[in-house]
């Protein structure tokens, strides 16, 4: 009788035999960002205790904390006022002694259509709340993927969305990743972006109304206590198996917090 083969993706070999820290640029510092970020710290530091050289983050927000994002987002009191990125940077600094940057505006492409400076990473993490910005990591990723650079090219991006109290991570492959000959899988070189697979759920995902919260109950209206953070850790969950493993059977999920259900998105 015979098997049917595992569908399964293998990860860039730069990511788990790397000599430098892989370059990531996290954008949004907001309800999941901010939580995403801390998960980042533990990873890296966890990967530096293996041999491993870690990760070498650029956190992108051009927002400044308010009185709405203290308690629901990874912000005190004391940091009302400060721009988002550069309140977590010194603090995971501060934290881990590592040397990761703040990026003070938005990731997107300048008045004149140029990239940003140092936009440039091996993972892009996007952690926003509106299909426009979406849509311009999308254009800008494939820009990228088509200079060819000789380091830091683009190999992976990761997207969060949620609503009230659902939500979903996927992970996609920015071209293709070369895959080794297997007889135990069915390799999968290339995972489709969230803008080409689900641009019914970007619609869905995006807030009806951008206007920001005055007061964390009014943002506790539009976004429940844990459903950024839980999404922030199963997300990186997916990232950490990569490093780990080298592979993964699974490209993302499906989070509904309400019912307490998980439903994973197998490769292929």
């Amino acid at each position: 009788m015979k098997t049917e083969k595992i569908n399964i993706h293998y990860a860039h070999n730069s990511l788990h035999g790397a000599t430098n820290p892989i370059s990531v640029s996290l954008i949004g510092a907001g309800g999941t960002g901010s939580k995403v970020l801390t998960a980042l710290i533990e990873m890296s530091e966890s990967l530096i205790a293996l041999g491993h050289p870690g990760l070498n983050v650029k956190l992108w927000d051009n927002d400044l904390v308010t009185q709405a994002n203290v308690g629901r987002q990874r912000f005190a009191e004391s940091e009302v006022g400060l721009n988002k990125a550069v309140a977590l940077i010194n603090r995971a600094n501060r934290w881990s002694g590592s040397n990761w940057k703040a990026v003070t505006r938005k990731f997107e492409r300048s008045v004149s259509g140029n990239l940003p400076e140092n936009a440039r990473a091996k993972i892009f993490i996007s952690c926003i709340d509106n299909v426009k910005g979406r849509l311009e990591i999308d254009e800008m990723l494939r820009w990228m993927q088509g200079a060819r650079y000789t380091d830091d090219q683009p190999l992976y991006w990761m997207d969060f969305g949620n609503t009230l109290c659902s939500g979903q991570v996927l992970l996609s492959t920015v071209g293709e990743i070369e895959q080794p000959a297997s007889d135990k899988y069915r390799t999968f070189s290339s995972l489709p972006f969230i803008t080409d697979e689900f641009k019914h759920l970007l619609k869905l995902s995006e807030k009806e109304e951008n206007e920001p919260s005055c007061s964390l109950a009014e943002a506790l209206q539009k976004q429940d206590l844990y459903i950024n953070g839980t999404l922030a850790q199963m997300g990186c969950s997916l990232l950490w198996s990569l490093f780990r493993t080298g592979m993964t059977r699974y490209r993302g999920f499906f989070l509904n917090l309400k019912d307490f259900k998980s439903q994973p998105i197998p490769i292929g």
